[in-house]
């Protein structure tokens, strides 16, 4: 792996395990195992680091969110695998631990790929709602963009409550709640 590789996968993981402020020069060059200069002779600083780091976060995410949404199945089929998906509940979500960074959040530049990544999501949870709508297997009055909503509302909420208690419970509880409600709009007329 080159060096600016290393300094990039080690700025993704300090930022989630401590945030912007809490990942300093000096630690990522640290975890990377760089020079002290290595930094500089890849980056601009500190905040183009971090941006590509949050850029590859973003597109990690979208990749392992597409390989199941874009996968086999009907959609309920495909939103139940991507809500089920192996994840470690307890860490949380490296994007969706980036939205409570104040620094990130404050940030336009660094913000945009977090608001990206989240609005595809959204965006292509609720285009499998209406193909399931448009296939008869959901009922005419449910609605992507809400469904969207509650599908990432469920899984960046369950994170923070499975954080909290120090436990998957939480989540587990959102995921089986979430679907079974949306089981009931299922459409059972042939």
């Amino acid at each position: 792996m080159s060096t600016s590789e290393r300094l990039i996968e080690s700025t993704r993981e300090l930022l989630w395990e401590r945030g912007y402020v809490g990942t300093s020069p000096k630690a990522i060059l640290e975890r990377a195992g760089a020079g002290q200069g290595s930094m500089y002779h890849h980056f601009k600083g500190k905040p183009d680091l971090a941006l590509a780091a949050i850029r590859r976060t973003a597109q990690e995410m979208r990749a392992t969110a597409a390989a199941v949404l874009d996968g086999p199945g009907t959609p309920y089929e495909r939103i139940e695998a991507y809500l089920r998906r192996e994840r470690d509940v307890l860490r949380g979500c490296p994007v969706g631990r980036l939205t409570m960074d104040p620094d990130v959040i404050a940030d336009d530049a660094l913000r945009a790929p977090v608001d990206e990544t989240l609005d595809w999501l959204r965006e292509r949870i609720a285009r499998l709602v209406e193909e399931g709508r448009e296939q008869g297997e959901f009922a005419p009055s449910l609605d992507g963009a809400e469904i969207a909503a509650a599908v990432v509302a469920t899984v960046q909420g369950g994170y923070v409550l499975a954080r909290a208690s120090g436990s998957a419970t939480a989540f587990e509880a959102g995921v089986r709640g979430l679907l079974s409600l949306l089981a009931t709009h299922k459409n059972t007329t042939p």
